[in-house]
Parts: C-alpha cells; structure tokens; sequence
C-alpha cells in the first residue's frame, strides 16, 4: 500500500478508489481534438482511444480525526466499501465525511439501502451547493441527492459549511467554485507542509497544460477555468503536493514546468 500512503507534515492521506468511467476524451473536453490526446496524451487512453477517470476519494488522518473526503459513484462494479478495508481502514471509525460537491460519482457511497455506510460520521456539505441541488427543478431531475444527501437532513447527519471550515487545526476547506456552484477543495497545512485536495478543479493531467480545457460537467464553465487557472497557478507556483481524485491512481503528484509547458508530476 506504500505507494497509496504519502504523509504531508502530520497529516496521513490514503488514496482510495470506487473504480473507473469509460469516456470518449472528446465527450468530456469538447474543447479538446483526438490529435491532440493521440499526439500528446496516448499514454492516458486504452486502446480504444477512450479515457478511464478514476472515481478517486481519499482518507486524511488529522488532529485525531479519521475523515474521508468524497464517497465514490456505488455504480455495478464500486468498490471503494472493499478498498477501505483492504487498506485497513474501518468505516466504522470514520469520524467525517466531506463531500467537495454533489455530483453523483462523489457522494454514492453515503448509504446503502436508506442507511449510512459510515454510522459514526457527521457528513459535510458545501452550503452553496445545497441551496442550488434543493431547488425543485434541480432535485427533481437529481436522484442521486435525493437518494443519498437528502436522507442525511432528515437522520441529522448532515452539516452545511460556508466558506472557510476548520476540520481540524492542520485541514481546512476553501471555495473552489465552478464545477457546481459550491465545489469545495481541502487545504492541508501542517509541520511546515502544504497540500491540497483538489476534488474536481481539474479531471485530468492534460488539464495541466490544456487549462482552459472545461469538462461537459461543469455547471459554471466560466467560473470553473477562472478558478482552475487561479489553483492550478498557486500549486504550481508553490510547489504544493495535490491530491487529484480523477487523475490516474493513486492521484499524488505536483504540477510542474518542463519544457516551457506546465505538466502533472505523479509521485
């Protein structure tokens, strides 16, 4: 498991996955061309030509406090019930769960059968996103909130957080908004060390590079480059280590310049 275990400071992050998407590169960038992932990016696609985005989520250790950050898809072939046990994490002694926003593939592992997969935890909601899910014309066409968000409220699971939240003196989150209009990333300082979970600013490496590029499921595009301009500049310039939970497993890297080009270095 070394290699899904990084430590920044005190604080231990353990990579998780719930499996992988199957998408055609072009579906998710429609700014992108095939030339550009076959001439520069082949080492992402199969063979296929299509992309496998990793339903990535990850377990910070912090202050005492197990938290795990996103819940994965629970699509036919989820998993991540079985990788946190497999890496020894038991969901019984999550303490809390952060959702960085409410997309189906970041919450679906809040219940199973109407009832909490992690009993012990208080779960964590970015307010703005709320407000914009609860919207009737919204939820109405949003099952999976209704399935696995709404229930919470109603089991008092549930709380909604504003801007910047204290999890613990070394975790904290901030407003990263765009991919949906309350998208939350974590910021992890501790013993002189920076990291930062990124949720989705950006779904894949090309992005490193490609920033303007803006998924199909962004709900605010322009939001969405401006932020991902602003974070993916501060990382880089910083030289902080990220925690990207779309980008191929286990997701730990930095973004760098090479080449006169900014790229994702894994670690």
């Amino acid at each position: 498991m070394a290699g899904n275990v990084i430590r920044i400071g005190n604080v231990e992050l353990v990579s998780l996955s719930d499996g992988n998407g199957d998408r055609e590169p072009t579906f998710v960038f429609p700014d992108s061309t095939n030339e550009i992932w076959q001439s520069e990016f082949s080492g992402l696609l199969d063979d296929a030509g299509h992309l496998h985005p990793r339903y990535g989520s990850v377990v910070a250790r912090s202050g005492g406090k197990t938290i795990l950050v996103d819940t994965g898809l629970q699509g036919p072939e989820g998993m991540l019930l079985r990788d946190l046990a497999a890496k020894g994490i038991d969901r019984n002694a999550i303490d809390i769960v952060v959702m960085t926003h409410l997309h189906p593939d970041h919450v679906g592992w809040n219940l199973t059968g109407g009832k909490p997969n992690f009993p012990n935890a208080r779960y964590l909601v970015p307010r703005s996103d709320w407000e914009y899910w609860k919207q009737p014309q919204v939820l109405s066409q949003s099952d999976h909130v209704v399935e696995q968000v709404v229930p919470l409220e109603g089991m008092d699971l549930m709380d909604l957080i504003d801007g910047d939240y204290n999890i613990t003196d070394e975790l904290a989150t901030v407003n990263t908004p765009g991919h949906t209009p309350g998208h939350i990333s974590l910021v992890i300082s501790s013993a002189g060390e920076r990291g930062y979970i990124l949720g989705d600013v950006a779904h894949n490496p090309a992005q490193a590079h490609y920033t303007d590029w803006n998924p199909v499921f962004d709900i605010q595009p322009e939001t969405a480059r401006s932020t991902r301009h602003a974070v993916l500049d501060h990382l880089e310039a910083e030289g902080i280590t990220v925690s990207a939970g779309h980008f191929p497993d286990p997701g730990f890297g930095k973004f760098v310049r090479q080449g006169g080009r900014r790229v994702w270095q894994g670690l």
